[in-house]
Order: structure tokens, then C-alpha cells, then sequence
């Protein structure tokens, strides 16, 4: 029997990893691999934006060897966005412009490489599509520094996030602790960490022997007790000469309210986090008086190629190659997730989950992940972080920096006569 050969679509959606285009790079060499099956893999120019205003990118024209390099290059080689498609009851007009360009350009496979909202999107254009009988198969490829999917043990970019967490509130914790006797005794690390606190967990995983940084970290999980916070503070520099702690952004009060909430909102309808490491480093010092420096990890987390997880790229490449897979053994509106077999030595394997089980649902941090007084985390935790984090994957460096790609993105021309308007 003949399989008729159509088009794909793949596209980045949400803050990037240091591993997204490990999975970009899986997708595409397993496409190219079976060209008997897809032809040419468009990728979207700015994530669903691309696909909506028909500014697509023809990976076909970019070599072998630049589409094997962002196995080791950061951030989102085609361009991410913060674009959530609305309800069909909202914008309907929305999906049946998707369509149109699918149409138009022949396009049979849709990736969307992304987190909760993203894989959301890819519910809803497999819901849509179907309805409206058009041959279209869905598969959402997971994503997120958060590590916030449910179903998956963990998710692609939270490893290396935790890696370069771990590392550097412990060499930060060796630098305080050298000047603690006549400077600095208080460093606050702020991390990313909306609702869910995994990425200051991996802060722990430095904490190796009695006394060693980080020495508190405050979760969004657990409500911010200011009193009890300064005693814990104020006992760890009256024991060991300083104290270095590790923030999560979505740090919350008793109100419920962010610590460091900004007052805005992105794309996505999140409140915009305003920084909460200078407020608990201020509120140190008017309260204890210790004088203190203070760090927001910010975009370095995320884009700290250089120091990624081994696993974590091998998993990413492994998700993004299996998408495909699973496209071309006819699954439809799924996600392909990762499945601990063993934590010691460390064993997994390729699982998937319906789109519809992983849309809009947040993975929080177990209670019993974090210690009984909501400043630490336990071996339970330690256990299940320390292999995300395992292995070095060093890109190429050049006169001593790591050598990243930038591919060409050549834009395929637009088929239709009408543009689109975004929301």
C-alpha cells in the first residue's frame, strides 16, 4: 500500500531551554530519515505566530552538519513566542487560518515543542482539525525549565537548569563564606519558579556536607513566614559565620500574594514577577542588619548551554526524534514523555501520554520533597533530582567559547493572498 508523503510543521513555543533545539534537532534528522513518508519540515517562525501569518522557515535548505549542531546550541534556533490560542468559542478565526496555511502548503504533521500552554495549542488544532476533516496529526513534544508537566517524570530543559542552579549557588557559597568575617554574609540566588518549586530544589543538591550552601530555600509551595524566616536566618549566621539562600520567583505570602509581583501580565495572562531576591535581601538587612548581595539567575539559567546535563540533551534529542515515531505509526494528539525505570543506576525510557492529560495542568513539588520546617529538601527529592543533573555534554569551543550555530531560516514564499491579523 502507498502512504501518501505530505508536509511537516514544527515549531518553539514558550521561554527556551538550553536543550530545545536538541529536540529541534530530533525532529528534523528523523524527518529527513524518512523521506519517503514526510517531505519538506517547515518550521514556524516564532512558534504558531509563524504558522498563523504563513511566515514559515524551509529547514530543507539548511546542511546536514548545521542541523546536527543545535544538538549543542541554546535557546530557539526558529524563534519562540508567548501566544496562546484562544477558545474556538473566543476566535474561532484563529484555527481556521491554521488550517488554511496547512492547506495551502500541504502540511500533514504539526510539532509543537513546548510546555503546559503549548501543549494545549497542540490539543486544540487536533480537536479542530479533526472536526473540520482535515488530515492532520498532532503531536506535542514537552518542554519547560519548570519541569511543571504532569505524566512525565520530568521534562526537557529542567535538568540543566538544576545543573547550572546546583552549581552556582554552591561556588557562590564558597565566595560568601571566604569574606563573610568583615563583608558580605547574606547572598540571596533568585531562580525561575512560577507555582512550582523543582528549579530551587536543584539549588539543594549543593548542599553535600553539614553547613554548606545553600542553607534555606524558599519555595513557592510554602507560604512565606517572615518571622520564622529571619530566626532561620538569623541562626545560620550565628552558627556558620553567613547564610546563602536560594528563592524561587513565585515566592507567595500569607495573602497569596507574590512576594515580587510586578503588577503585569504576559502573553500567556501570567502576572509578571518583579524580583524577589532584593526584597527577602532587603528585608534581611533592615530586620538583622547584615550586609548582602543579592543575584536573579534570569535568561543564564536557561540559556547555560555550556554546562548542560548529559541527560538532559540525550532525553531532549530522544523526545523529538520519537514525535516523529509516533506520527508515523499513526498516533494522533499525544505527547511522548519520559519514564523512570530505576533511579540508581539511572534507567529510562520513551512512554507517551494524551495531549488532553498534559494540557493547562501544573506538576508541583510533592510535600514530601521538601523538609518538615519548608527550608530544605529531602533525600526523596535528592534522589530523584541528582539524575537529572548527571553527565557533561560540552559543545565545541573556539578561541576559548563554545561554538553555537545560527542557521540560515530561509522563508518559504506564502501561497495565500490574504495576511492575518494576530489577536
Amino acid at each position: 500500500m502507498t502512504v501518501e508523503k505530505r508536509n511537516a510543521f514544527y515549531a518553539q513555543s514558550g521561554g527556551v531551554t538550553a536543550v530545545i533545539n536538541a529536540s529541534a534537532c530530533g525532529v528534523i534528522q528523523t524527518a529527513r530519515a524518512h523521506s519517503d513518508r514526510i517531505g519538506t519540515l517547515y518550521a514556524g517562525r516564532n512558534g504558531i505566530i509563524g504558522a498563523l501569518t504563513e511566515d514559515l522557515i524551509d529547514t530543507s535548505r539548511e546542511s546536514d552538519a548545521d542541523i546536527a549542531a543545535l544538538r549543542h546550541t541554546p535557546s530557539g534556533a526558529f524563534g519562540s513566542c508567548r501566544y496562546k490560542l484562544k477558545g474556538l468559542d473566543k476566535n474561532r478565526a484563529e484555527y481556521e487560518r491554521l488550517i488554511e496555511v496547512f492547506r495551502a502548503h500541504d502540511i500533514g504533521y504539526f510539532f509543537y515543542n513546548g510546555g503546559g500552554d503549548s501543549q494545549d495549542t497542540s490539543n486544540k488544532v487536533a480537536q479542530f482539525s479533526r472536526a473540520q476533516g482535515y488530515p492532520l496529526t498532532a503531536i506535542g513534544i514537552p518542554k519547560t525549565v519548570d519541569n511543571d508537566l504532569p505524566v512525565t517524570d520530568n521534562c526537557p530543559g529542567f535538568g540543566s537548569v538544576a545543573k547550572y542552579v546546583a552549581v552556582s549557588i554552591r561556588e557562590a557559597g564558597f565566595d560568601v563564606a571566604s569574606m563573610a568575617k568583615t563583608s558580605t554574609k547574606i547572598f540571596v540566588m533568585e531562580v525561575m519558579g512560577r507555582h512550582a518549586g523543582w528549579i530551587a530544589a536543584a539549588g539543594g543538591l549543593a548542599a553535600t556536607t553539614p553547613g554548606a550552601a545553600p542553607h534555606l530555600i524558599l519555595f513557592p509551595e510554602i507560604t512565606f513566614d517572615e518571622g520564622d524566616f529571619l530566626a532561620k536566618v538569623d541562626a545560620c549566621v550565628q552558627t556558620h559565620g553567613y547564610c546563602a539562600i536560594v528563592v524561587s520567583e513565585g515566592l507567595r505570602n500569607a495573602q497569596g500574594q507574590f512576594v515580587a509581583e510586578a503588577g503585569t501580565r504576559d502573553a500567556f495572562g501570567h502576572a509578571q514577577l518583579g524580583g524577589v531576591a532584593p526584597v527577602i535581601a532587603q528585608l534581611i538587612k533592615d530586620r538583622l542588619g547584615h550586609k548582602f548581595h543579592w543575584a536573579v539567575a534570569d535568561y543564564l539559567q536557561r540559556a547555560a548551554r555550556h554546562i548542560a546535563s548529559r541527560t538532559d540533551v540525550e532525553q531532549a534529542y530522544a523526545l523529538g526524534r520519537a514525535a516523529v515515531e509516533m506520527a508515523l505509526a499513526g498516533e494522533n494528539a499525544v505527547m511522548p514523555t519520559i519514564v523512570r525505570l530505576a533511579d540508581e543506576p539511572y534507567a529510562w525510557e520513551i512512554g507517551k501520554a494524551a495531549l488532553s492529560e498534559v494540557a493547562n495542568v501544573e506538576q508541583k513539588m510533592p510535600r514530601d520533597f521538601i523538609t518538615a520546617d519548608g527550608y530544605g529538601i529531602t533525600e526523596a527529592c535528592r534522589r530523584y533530582l541528582r539524575p537529572l543533573i548527571l553527565g557533561e555534554d560540552y559543545p565545541p569551543y573556539v578561541d576559548g567559547l563554545p561554538q553555537y550555530v545560527t542557521l540560515k531560516n530561509l522563508a518559504v514564499p506564502k501561497k495565500l493572498a490574504t495576511g492575518f491579523a494576530l489577536a
